[in-house]
């Protein structure tokens, strides 16, 4: 009986290879037409300077919270009616739903958690002087990924479309108006016309899930493109104190003389 089973071992072991093989295959298949192991490899093992510690982690956790808005705001979207007799119904209801007043909490308290680590990221990267040639253009990007960030705060601040929301929205048309040339204009845009109507809501439900999101993603995938292609910049006490012996380095001779 040994003997009769003996030639089915090399083909189970066959197969065994072959299904332990087939996930590193699709994954080089993957690679050879994206290209992306070479992103992720300078991604993943680019050199962090000396001295890097806690604060350079501001950006990550910012990118982390980002991620949590996105994933809280699609379940959100699933029970949310965009519009004026219904958004505060439908926010009710997702707080009657399984999970749904935790996961309206998440979305919620997490704009201003986003908000503040973005403001905490931005200042480090300005007072450790990290704005500087030759990474002003990720700070430009930062500026205006910050900038998206406060409108995707203030346009889901509208949407539960309650009597602060009601007020807030008169405010934040109002104060967008009075900006020159364009303000106006730009007023008129985010109401849906010159008052607040049936199409306001809705307008303003696409700007804060689709518009705002997409250009965010756009922005933070080439502001992390630059990261690793400009690498992290080394903070301020370590710099002054890699010049110091540069600075003062004085050969002295057998007599104590400069040499």
């Amino acid at each position: 009986m040994g003997s009769s089973s003996s030639p089915l071992l090399p083909e189970r072991s066959k197969k065994g290879s072959v299904a332990k093989e087939a996930p590193i295959d699709a994954l080089g298949w993957v690679d050879q037409r994206l290209a992306a192991s070479g992103f992720l490899t300078g991604m993943l093992f680019r050199k962090v300077p000396k001295g890097t510690n806690w604060f350079y982690t501001l950006g990550s956790a910012t990118l982390f919270a980002f991620v949590v808005q996105a994933v809280t705001g699609i379940f959100l979207a699933m029970y949310y009616t965009p519009s004026a007799t219904q958004a505060y119904a439908s926010i009710a209801h997702i707080n009657e739903v399984p999970f749904g007043q935790l996961v309206h909490g998440m979305h919620k308290w997490g704009a201003s958690v986003m908000v503040i680590l973005a403001f905490l990221h931005m200042g480090r990267t300005f007072f450790f002087g990290a704005y500087k040639y030759p990474r002003e253009l990720n700070w430009v990007i930062g500026v205006t990924l910050l900038i998206l960030t406060m409108m995707m705060g203030l346009t889901g601040y509208l949407l539960p479309f309650d009597q602060r929301s009601f007020w807030a929205s008169i405010v934040s048309f109002d104060l967008t108006g009075t900006g020159p040339v364009v303000g106006p204009y730009l007023s008129d845009f985010l109401r849906g016309g010159s008052e607040i109507g049936a199409s306001t809501l809705p307008r303003l439900y696409a700007i804060h899930m689709l518009l705002i999101p997409g250009a965010i993603i756009a922005l933070i995938g080439a502001h992390m493109y630059l990261v690793v292609k400009l690498g992290t910049t080394a903070p301020p006490w370590v710099r002054a104190g890699k010049s110091k012996p540069a600075a003062a380095s004085v050969e002295l001779d057998g007599n104590g003389s400069r040499g």
